[in-house]
């Protein structure tokens, strides 16, 4: 799989996903599931590696919030393009739980969906090798202004409507 960075610019994956049926775990930077997590803690974290966790949508990030220090990835699956429960989950981490690592979406997603991916929090998207990366990058200059809050430094639309209406009855 390729990953797409912020800027839109595809990059290799230098994490590996590990199977939970794997029993021998390699050196570098691994994935492992929340249950594998949970089973092979104290041997993931000797091992010395990067680490990351996968959580499925229907995890909550109160189940890792306490070992949030450990993993310098978290990657949130989108099992399909329309169960949006991850935007929240990235969301949270950046705000509720002041997470700064690596968030990248996996799983079932589309270009449209590319934007709001990064507003709340997602740091990287892992596409398929066959996707069309030139409609990926052209997703990230499709819309400019947003009526959402988001992550980020940018305000959105509504925020500056009211700070414009603010100004306008204070003169």
């Amino acid at each position: 799989m390729a990953l797409l960075l912020k800027d839109g610019q595809p990059t290799e994956d230098s994490w590996v996903n590990l199977d939970d049926t794997v029993e021998t775990i390699p050196e570098g930077s691994v994935i492992v599931s929340l249950d594998r997590w949970r089973r092979d803690r104290a041997a993931l974290v000797a091992r010395g590696g990067r680490l990351g966790v996968r959580l499925g949508s229907h995890h909550r990030t109160g189940e890792i919030a306490a070992d949030l220090d450990q993993f310098a990835l978290v990657a949130l699956e989108f099992p399909k393009f329309r169960d949006g429960r991850a935007f929240s989950t990235a969301r949270e981490l950046r705000e509720r739980h002041s997470y700064t690592g690596e968030i990248r979406a996996i799983g079932h997603l589309l270009p449209d969906q590319y934007q709001f991916l990064l507003r709340t929090g997602f740091s990287t998207v892992a596409v398929p090798d066959d996707a069309n990366l030139a409609s990926w990058q052209h997703a990230l200059t499709e819309i400019d202004i947003a009526y959402q809050a988001d992550v980020t430094e940018g305000t959105p639309l509504s925020l500056l409507r009211r700070k414009i209406e603010l100004a306008a009855n204070v003169g």
